[in-house]
């Protein structure tokens, strides 16, 4: 399916069920209650402190029951999208372990909480899992073991491959430690929205050092943000791009007057034509553009020699992208 960054605007419904659970009787764990408080801090706020997740936090749920409860009812309903983050033991049969497991149950079947998705008529149902082995979710248990059976709308991100433990640093899983600076900014695109793809992003560049893979699946035809924050670049700016760039293959000619240093009040060399207010508050959003990788110069390493030299600067592959959706009237 051809996947779009961008669901339209409009309030969204969205519920998200954060479970944590250190006290395990035979092999307890240090980090997970850290983990799950702070996702669920982050979740119930975007960047600008307006309402986003309703959460429900429950920490070291005790049995296997009470867990199938708890996410029957987070995928119940047509919510626009219902999140499950689950910090504790996985195991190598695939479960999500509980605290009363006995035997060969250990807890909840990752085929049980995917089965729970897939039935749901939630717009999006997003799976978060901080566990060991928790590669293998998402996995058929009657097909090859590497057969994703994904729902619609459903979208899947742990922290390891099916072979692989997942590890915990300074008290917080290493994953989530990730994916909560990912939740502050580091995974936001442009516009300031942050999408499971964005998140999976940041943090499969940033584990190379770490011996764990995270894994991303999904079955999507349009990705909801998680988190917004304030965009890098503001909106009533970005839409500007349309306005200085009529065409994609446009180029913006610069000179010296675009540069505000370049004015007789500064004490240095200044070359005509001195520094125009006009020029320079464009000049100015036109640096914006190229710090976010939108626009480069031509000809030159920096906009500060371009203008100086009057060469002029170019939409990059990225900014044609955007050009096009401000053109568009997408944001």
């Amino acid at each position: 399916k051809i996947i779009n960054l961008y669901m339209n605007g409009g309030d969204f419904v969205k519920k998200a069920l954060i479970v944590g659970i250190d006290e395990y009787p035979d092999a307890p764990l240090k980090g997970c209650i850290n983990d799950a408080n702070a996702v669920a801090e982050l979740l119930r706020t975007n960047g600008d402190g307006s309402p986003n997740f309703d959460v429900s936090l429950k920490l070291n749920v005790k049995t296997k029951a009470e867990f199938l409860d708890l996410i029957e009812d987070l995928f119940s309903g047509d919510a626009d999208a219902s999140l499950l983050y689950f910090s504790g033991h996985g195991s190598e049969a695939g479960h999500l372990v509980t605290p009363d497991y006995r035997g060969k149950d250990l807890g909840v079947l990752m085929t049980e909480v995917l089965g729970c998705a897939n039935n749901s008529k939630c717009k999006n149902k997003i799976i978060i899992l901080d566990c060991c082995y928790s590669g293998k979710f998402g996995e058929s248990s009657t097909t090859q073991s590497n057969e994703s059976i994904l729902g619609e709308g459903v979208t899947i991100m742990t922290a390891s491959s099916r072979d692989q433990v997942s590890m915990e640093h300074g008290g917080q899983g290493v994953f989530t430690n990730l994916f909560l600076q990912s939740l502050r900014g580091s995974a936001a695109d442009i516009t300031g929205k942050i999408t499971p793809a964005g998140i999976y992003s940041f943090i499969d560049q940033s584990l190379w050092a770490w011996q764990q893979r995270p894994i991303f699946k999904t079955n999507i035809s349009q990705f909801i943000s998680i988190r917004d924050i304030e965009p890098r670049v503001p909106k009533s700016v970005l839409r500007k791009l349309g306005k200085y760039f009529n065409s994609p293959s446009d180029e913006v000619k610069l000179d010296p007057s675009f540069e505000f240093t370049n004015n007789p009040n500064y004490k240095h060399e200044v070359i005509e034509p001195y520094a125009k207010d006009e020029n320079v508050k464009k000049f100015k959003e036109l640096q914006l553009f190229e710090s976010v990788g939108l626009i480069e110069p031509v000809d030159e390493e920096h906009m500060y020699f371009a203008a100086m030299h009057s060469k002029s600067c170019k939409l990059t592959a990225l900014g044609l992208h955007y050009w096009k959706l401000a053109k568009d009237t997408r944001f």
